[in-house]
């Protein structure tokens, strides 16, 4: 590993001229600091952050711990967070927990397991000085291993906490699923079916509530036997496509894409035509809903936008002048989505 003061040596310089000369100072004239930064380049050198941030007693390191980076969100938040943080000059340390990948669902109840990977993590991150974290989860649901007594400036991206320490940024979940009800209902559908997520999930309590709300405001009656409890997988759609078709619906919304691609199948194997004789919408906006036939008309979720108000949260903390010990000035953040109309609605 290249050090300064071998840099200084090819240089013919001190290692304190090599210093000055890669933090901008003005002590330095402008042909020795080219030839520094050109040896620099030459030899491939990199600071030791960790080291200078033990030195200064501030590492400009941000932690990001995501319980798994193969959850859909995940990619997108995390992407969020690290454009933000390279704007204002923070490194990032990414840690990932590997939850779904190791136990599928059956973790969300199994604390001792849950803390057996994440307790680990939090050590490591804490032993490398990051100056806070962020806590990017697979989906909504209130974790509650971030109490008042975190070392560090702590946010959560994408759940929630009961913490007024640990501030939240989430999905607006409700607004959206209000405003694509709306949508359906300026099409003229007055018979709107719904394929939820599983029944005690935050997503599915939020969306039901946006879609009970549109209702409300129509002066339509919420029909609660419309309502059939998926599981968010594709089959959970195909299962309830024709419970649907038999409540007389024109419309469906699904709340995800992927149990709006098992309908997709059912409705294509009954010879039942997606925006012709019943319309579908979806949420999430996944990659798949672009390549259904005809493109099915769903929710943007706002990801890189919560993975980068989460990180300006975290980064006003870490630059105020304000006593840490106090709650957080924003306790929970909701982050808007957006309509991605295609062609599977049609005007009744």
């Amino acid at each position: 590993m290249v050090t300064i003061k071998e840099i200084a040596r090819e240089c013919n310089v001190s290692a304190a001229t090599v210093s000055n000369a890669l933090n901008g100072r003005q002590n330095v004239s402008g042909e020795t600091r080219e030839k520094v930064l050109g040896t620099i380049r030459e030899k491939g050198y990199q600071p030791d952050y960790v080291a200078r941030g033990l030195r200064k007693k501030k590492t400009n390191m941000i932690g990001i711990i995501a319980e798994d980076i193969c959850q859909f969100s995940t990619p997108a938040i995390m992407e969020g967070i690290m454009k933000y943080c390279e704007e204002k000059k923070y490194r990032t340390m990414i840690q990932n927990l590997r939850l779904y990948a190791r136990w599928g669902e059956l973790w969300y109840e199994n604390e001792s397991a849950y803390r057996s990977v994440l307790d680990p993590v939090m050590q490591e991150m804490l032993s490398i000085k990051v100056e806070g974290l962020i806590y990017v989860a697979g989906h909504a649901r209130v974790i509650r291993y971030f109490k008042e007594e975190m070392p560090i400036p702590t946010v959560m991206a994408y759940a929630y906490t009961h913490s007024p320490y640990t501030p939240s940024v989430v999905v607006d979940d409700e607004k959206a699923a209000c405003d694509l009800t709306r949508y359906l209902i300026s099409m003229s559908h007055r018979k709107i079916g719904v394929i939820a997520g599983k029944a005690d999930n935050i997503h599915t309590a939020s969306r039901l509530r946006g879609y009970q709300k549109a209702l409300f405001e129509e002066n339509m009656l919420y029909n609660p036997n419309w309502v059939h409890y998926g599981d968010w997988e594709k089959e959970s759609g195909y299962r309830y496509a024709g419970e649907v078709v038999a409540d007389g619906a024109t419309a469906v919304f699904c709340m995800n894409d992927k149990m709006a691609g098992g309908v997709y199948d059912y409705f294509h194997e009954h010879g039942i035509r997606v925006g012709e004789d019943i319309s579908v919408v979806g949420f999430d906006n996944q990659e798949l809903a672009q390549y259904c036939h005809p493109g099915l008309t769903t929710m943007k979720i706002g990801l890189a936008e919560i993975g980068a108000e989460a990180a300006g949260i975290l980064v006003e903390k870490l630059e105020s002048e304000s006593d840490d010990s106090r709650p957080a000035r924003v306790l929970e953040k909701r982050v808007l989505c957006s309509l991605v109309e295609r062609e599977s609605v049609k005007r009744i």
